[in-house]
């Protein structure tokens, strides 16, 4: 017999409250079947959802079958965002290189378009992953009341609430606040990068570049080569015979 789901209390308020908010280029834009007007429509459309679902999608991570459903008004865009989160590359890319708690957290950051809560949250959905596999956590979450109220069947989902009223920046996207892989694979992977970090460090703008040609690129090999002569004899002045030292014009007759 499976486990309810757990209770758990929403943290913050932010996320089920209207408010009358603004247009600008950091709010997000809404792709919906219910504003489709010719054929580049429905390709932003699914471009938003696979930028929402896989951040990227090469062409071999596209479904195009679920694609020419969605095209051809078999499946809507909620049977469509059900898809790709059952799709092969969602499974590789974010089930199998994490926990089952990291891989809630990418799944209600992805399907209904916030963070979660809390850890509590974390284990209530993560005891729906252990007791219905991943399909079981895709279905209860599309069809949540909290999900249908947000985006319901014709619209893809998306960060919502990310600009607040009262705040100089908004939230980051969730692309880039939660890495793709947890802190172990990103670990075994070598993430990050320690030599990228220290050429951050080491930025040098273009103006100050040293560009082909330039002495100062010789300076480092000029002073590895630490060659040193023998100091100059000092010779003076009264040790010098003027007339066989000095050259003069010979007069001849």
């Amino acid at each position: 017999m499976s486990l309810p789901l757990l209770n758990y209390s929403p943290s913050s308020q932010n996320q089920r409250v209207a408010a009358y908010e603004i247009g600008g280029d950091e709010q997000a834009r809404i792709f919906s079947t219910d504003d489709l007007y010719d054929t580049s429509d429905m390709d932003a459309l699914i471009t938003a959802a696979y930028r929402q679902m896989f951040f990227h999608a090469f062409k071999c991570d596209r479904q195009t079958f679920l694609e020419s459903q969605l095209r051809n008004g078999q499946i809507t865009v909620r049977d469509f965002i059900r898809g790709l989160a059952l799709s092969p590359t969602f499974y590789s890319s974010f089930y199998e290189k994490n926990s089952n708690y990291k891989f809630v957290e990418h799944c209600v950051q992805k399907i209904l378009g916030r963070d979660v809560y809390s850890d509590r949250e974390k284990i209530a959905w993560s005891i729906v992953v252990a007791n219905k596999g991943i399909k079981g956590l895709v279905d209860e979450l599309l069809d949540s009341e909290e999900y249908l109220t947000s985006f319901g069947y014709n619209t893809v989902p998306y960060q919502k609430r990310r600009v607040l009223p009262g705040r100089p920046e908004g939230e980051r996207p969730i692309h880039i606040k939660n890495p793709r892989y947890d802190t172990y694979h990103r670990n075994q992977l070598g993430f990050p990068q320690i030599v990228w970090q220290s050429q951050v460090k080491r930025y040098v703008p273009q103006e100050k570049k040293v560009t082909a040609g330039n002495p100062q690129g010789f300076l480092g090999m000029a002073r590895s080569i630490g060659a040193s002569g023998a100091a100059p004899a000092r010779v003076s002045t009264s040790d010098i015979n003027i007339a066989t030292a000095v050259p003069y014009r010979k007069v001849s007759s």
